[in-house]
């Protein structure tokens, strides 16, 4: 197969387009794939030690009420309570321990 050659022109200007393209630090780091890393938001519900307790509480009085009354409402009231419950505390542990690897305090 044949191969194209460039005229001079058009090396002078693939080699403008090429040092354009280099001293692009934003696409360089697109085309390597190097992203910082993602950040979501912090939800502002029900976060700390208090949010947790007050959940818990609450969790354990739809138990005690489920039980009681044999009310299906109540049941999936406390199943949905419990998951909610659970996700806010498998949160916290995850949170405590990457501050506790990183030698941050580990009882924040």
């Amino acid at each position: 197969m044949e191969e194209a050659r460039l005229s001079a022109y058009e090396r002078r200007v693939l080699a403008e387009i090429e040092e354009d393209l280099s001293t692009d630090d934003g696409l360089a780091r697109r085309m390597t794939g190097h992203r910082p890393p993602l950040r979501l938001p912090r939800p502002r519900f029900g976060g700390g030690r208090l949010g947790a307790l007050t959940l818990g509480a609450a969790t354990l009085a739809l138990l005690v009420l489920a039980v009681a009354t044999a009310s299906p409402a109540l049941t999936w009231a406390f199943a949905a309570a419990w998951v909610v419950t659970l996700i806010l505390l498998l949160r916290m542990v995850v949170r405590w321990t990457r501050r506790h690897a990183a030698g941050g305090r580990p009882d924040d």
